[in-house]
């Protein structure tokens, strides 16, 4: 016959049986992480502007560089390592966002280069990029009728 538990009973053996937070770790990692992705960033844009491009042009080659090293560290399999030790740290940046439309086109390769990887590369990106871009157009006529009645 089994014995039956009473809430106090079953909190505490719940309690004994999960595992303790690590929260503190992945803030630390996150943190180490999302610096790490930002540091190499910036040396990027160092390098640009040190070779005379203006802070536009390195800004953009910096966001280009870091678009493509995502992207080849996901098709490498070396950006979900960053990403299980560093959880948000790797996901916030832009490498992240490369990550995210490059992971389902890897798993998709089999299927060949056009049902394969160009179907599935905007899967998880698609709906991040179709309400970025409609929610601009909106922003960009707010400020359009806005400037109009000022």
């Amino acid at each position: 016959m089994s014995k039956t538990l009473s809430k106090f009973e079953y909190q505490e053996l719940v309690e004994k049986k999960a595992p303790g937070s690590r929260t503190v770790r992945n803030v630390l990692a996150a943190f180490v992480t999302g610096g790490a992705i930002c540091s190499v960033g910036q040396i990027i844009m160092m390098i640009a502007e040190n070779y005379g491009a203006d802070k536009e042009t390195a800004a953009a080659i910096t966001s280009i560089s870091m678009i493509f090293l995502g992207a080849f560290l996901t098709a490498v399999n070396i950006y979900d390592n960053i990403s299980k030790f560093g959880r948000a740290g790797a996901l916030v940046p832009i490498t992240g966002f490369s990550n995210s439309i490059v992971s389902p086109a890897m798993e998709y390769k089999k299927e060949g280069y056009i049902m394969g990887v160009g179907a599935q590369m905007f899967l998880i990106a698609g709906p991040v990029l179709v309400y970025g871009i409609f929610a601009s157009v909106i922003a960009g006529l707010v400020y359009f009728i806005w400037k109009q009645v000022i």
